[in-house]
């Protein structure tokens, strides 16, 4: 069982890398659809492995950008991963609603906050709009895959996880 898990883990997590070169000019480099796989993922794998693709999501999206915050997109992509580990965690326990508020809110307005000590409070308001709205981005094509891939891995190998 784990290695299955280790397998489909590896398989999302080159999803989020091939969704990190579909940018979104924002204005951040780094900004791109690598959150969605890993937001699917949440669905088939253990909370940290889920975590785990984002971490691999938003580094290989910061490096094509050519990581234009350099080392603080370490910061970031550790921030991915407790995100993401959490929106698993809720997506586990059911909350259909919550946990897209939690991501919208934990991704879009929390997870830059450490810039607006680190850089600068301008960069903070600065990036902000450019982050949400990538962000809901990311989440309404989650929301609408989600389901949709759920209900063929039902139909298919009938149960998940």
């Amino acid at each position: 069982m784990r290695l299955k898990q280790l397998t489909l883990a590896a398989m999302f997590a080159a999803l989020c890398a091939i969704g990190g070169l579909l940018k979104i000019p924002l204005g951040i480099g780094s900004t791109a659809l690598d959150s969605t796989p890993a937001l699917v993922a949440s669905a088939f794998l253990p909370p940290i492995y889920a975590g785990m693709t984002a971490l691999i999501g938003h580094s290989a999206s910061a490096l094509y950008a050519g990581f234009p915050l350099g080392p603080f997109h370490l910061l970031i992509a550790l921030e991915m991963l407790a995100i993401i580990y959490v929106f698993a965690r809720l997506h586990q326990a059911e909350y259909q609603v919550s946990k897209w508020v939690f991501f919208i809110v934990a991704n879009g307005l929390l997870a830059p906050l450490p810039f607006y000590f680190l850089i600068s409070p301008s960069f903070y308001v600065g990036v902000v709009p450019g982050i949400l709205i990538a962000t809901i981005f990311n989440a309404v094509i989650a929301a609408v895959v989600l389901p949709v891939v759920q209900n063929v891995w039902r139909e298919r190998l009938g149960v998940l996880r």
